[in-house]
């Protein structure tokens, strides 16, 4: 049997793997980058509170409060049971986002196997049985053989001594791998709900268009008649007939193009949600059915940069080549591994566990490298490198980030601004068409001051609907560009349902 001192041999070696954790690793410490030194988002202060249009879809009071957090649900804001639904239903089933966790439990799997790998020594049970022809003559006697049998078991044990931290900085790295998934996963969530809810809004716009388009139509096409009754009388020409033939033509084109798109934002909703177009069944969505939210959270500039998960992604970039440079580092040093073994020998079964077949060996070694034709240097360089480019790719980050928030503050105050100025232009529009045509049928207004101003209210009704869409997608741009409120959020990101075949990959090897 195995002697208590021989298995403290065992226990002393995992006694230097983890004092050894302790000890300085080789390369820099990583060091958080600091936030950009400014207290607000745009080159000239905003506006408090935006502009209002009264009694369009959009139209309500909004105000932008400052410091204030983002609620994790934040779409729940616009007060759309449909559009609540239809976010869950793709934050179960949707295959980004499926495939960005499935990433993510991948890393965090990985990063448990450096800690296993790189921690802590590598110990393997071996045993063998062999029957052995020896001659007599390789021990110098002239003559005879000796056939026996050889029985032996042993544990072994290897272990690298992390003295210069190349373990523990390839761990580092790990980790931060694991970040750069875990932020990928929250981009993926952030951009699938905000992808949603700008297509629910879009799908909203097309709608209300294509029926604005149609109230054009008929009441071209009612004056396409009138037009005709009065050529068979002779108070118009040929030319008027014409002329309003092709403005419902025109018109006809144009709702045929708004049917189109409309079938396309409801085709990319439904993928987004991780069906089929053709089995999505998703609600129909309209504009006056959507509520604006009236309070935005601004929160201040120092913050964006731990809230939006580009940003951490590219930290975490960050993070894992500085560990890299220190793993490059580290191999340009001496390298020190242990080896160690206790176990049995015997030339009979019965013997093997007994007093006088015990054995054991320790060993040392140390590896300096001296000459490898500069490859160990030249990854060095590269790794610094490529530290380099990851804090250029961060920078670049970090001003897009807010290049996003200040675009997404500005298109609010100027869409709030456009939105009144278009809903006035849209009742002007209307109500000079409906004087015009009243004179038109009088015989005091000519055919083309009509024809005029059906098209001045057929673009004007447009720009209405267009900029009351408007202002919801640019809410929601904005909640995007601030991070989304991932950070409130209870449970997972993904949330899926029953996973085929789930079951039967988890239990096919415990290795």
């Amino acid at each position: 049997m195995f002697d208590l001192k021989d298995i403290s041999i065992v226990r002393l070696l995992l006694l230097l793997s983890v004092s050894l954790l302790s000890a300085c690793a080789a390369g820099p410490d990583f060091k958080q980058p600091a936030a950009p030194n400014t207290s607000t988002y745009t080159e000239t202060p905003l506006s408090q509170k935006l502009a209002t249009a009264p009694g369009v879809p959009g139209g309500t009071n909004q105000e932008f409060i400052e410091g204030a957090d983002i609620e994790a649900q934040w779409w729940e804001l616009f007060k759309s049971p449909e559009l609540d639904a239809l976010i869950k239903k793709a934050l179960q089933q949707n295959p980004n986002l499926g495939a960005a966790d499935a990433a993510l439990r991948a890393s965090q799997e990985n990063v448990n196997a450096q800690i296993g790998g790189q921690y802590f020594p590598a110990i393997g049970l071996n045993g063998g049985a062999a029957r052995q022809l020896q001659p007599s003559a390789i021990y110098g006697l002239p003559y005879g053989s000796d056939t026996y049998n050889l029985y032996n078991a042993s544990v072994n044990v290897t272990y690298k001594l992390d003295i210069f931290g190349s373990a523990r900085r390839t761990v580092e790295n790990a980790r931060a791998r694991a970040e750069i998934a875990q932020f990928q996963l929250e981009g993926a969530y952030l951009s699938l709900t905000a992808n949603i809810v700008t297509g629910a809004v879009r799908e909203a716009a097309l709608r209300a268009q294509m029926q604005a388009t149609e109230e054009i139509l008929k009441a071209q096409t009612n004056l396409a008649e009138v037009t005709e009754k009065q050529l068979a009388i002779g108070t118009v020409s040929k030319v008027d007939v014409t002329s309003q033939r092709t403005l419902v033509s025109n018109s006809q084109v144009d709702l045929f193009n708004y049917e189109r798109n409309l079938s396309f934002a409801r085709n990319q909703l439904a993928v987004l949600v991780g069906d089929l177009p053709s089995n999505a069944n998703i609600t129909q969505f309209d504009l006056k059915s959507l509520r604006l939210p009236e309070k935005l959270p601004l929160s201040v500039p120092s913050s964006l940069v731990r809230q939006r998960p580009d940003v951490r992604a590219a930290e975490a970039q960050l993070k894992a080549t500085n560990a890299l440079v220190g793993v490059a580092t580290a191999n340009l040093l001496p390298q020190f591994n242990i080896t160690g073994a206790i176990g049995s020998a015997a030339l009979t079964s019965n013997a093997l566990f007994g007093p006088n077949a015990a054995l054991w060996s320790v060993a040392g070694g140390i590896f300096q490298p001296l000459f490898q034709g500069g490859q160990l240097l030249a990854q060095r360089r590269g790794a610094i490198a490529n530290y380099e480019q990851a804090v250029f790719q961060y920078q670049a980050t970090t001003l897009k980030a807010f290049q996003e928030v200040a675009d997404a503050l500005r298109a609010l105050e100027t869409g709030a601004q456009a939105l009144k100025s278009a809903s006035d232009a849209e009742r002007y529009a209307y109500e000079t068409l409906e004087l015009v045509q009243q004179q038109y049928k009088l015989g005091t207004a000519s055919y083309l001051a009509v024809l005029y101003y059906q098209n001045q209210y057929q673009i004007a009704k447009v720009k209405s609907v267009s900029a009351q869409a408007t202002r919801f997608s640019d809410s929601a741009a904005l909640f995007a560009a601030l991070g989304g409120g991932w950070w409130n959020r209870t449970g997972p990101a993904f949330q899926p349902k029953a996973i085929a075949n789930k079951d039967q990959h988890e239990t096919s090897g415990n290795n």
